[in-house]
């Protein structure tokens, strides 16, 4: 049994207008208002570059060390390398930290 394909019955045109087409392009469909620093989503191409798929994970690792050793700005500054390379992993290891205190995750 052969299977035909056909457009639908529509009042619609079937290329968009400019005004339509401008519209549409407004809001890229990715843009979801978490903007990355410059320089923090260098770092994290870089870092991406070097570690593969694994640049998320070793990231978490690398803030978990220094807020284990006190380091609130290396701490932060590896959140948002892990917030740039994967935003659910980062937000855990923020909610874990902040409710684990300064020195401890």
């Amino acid at each position: 049994m052969p299977i035909r394909f056909a457009a639908p019955a529509t009042s619609m045109p079937a290329r968009m207008t400019r005004d339509r087409v401008r519209a549409a392009h407004r809001m890229p469909a990715n843009d979801n208002g978490d903007m990355v620093d410059p320089a923090h989503m260098h770092a994290a191409l870089r870092h991406f570059a070097k570690h593969g798929l694994a640049a998320a994970q070793h990231a978490r690792e690398q803030a978990i060390i220094a807020a284990r050793a006190g380091d609130r700005p290396t701490f932060e500054w590896w959140l948002e390398i892990c917030r740039a390379l994967d935003r659910r992993m980062a937000r855990k290891l923020d909610r874990s930290h902040a409710c684990a205190g300064e020195t401890a995750i």
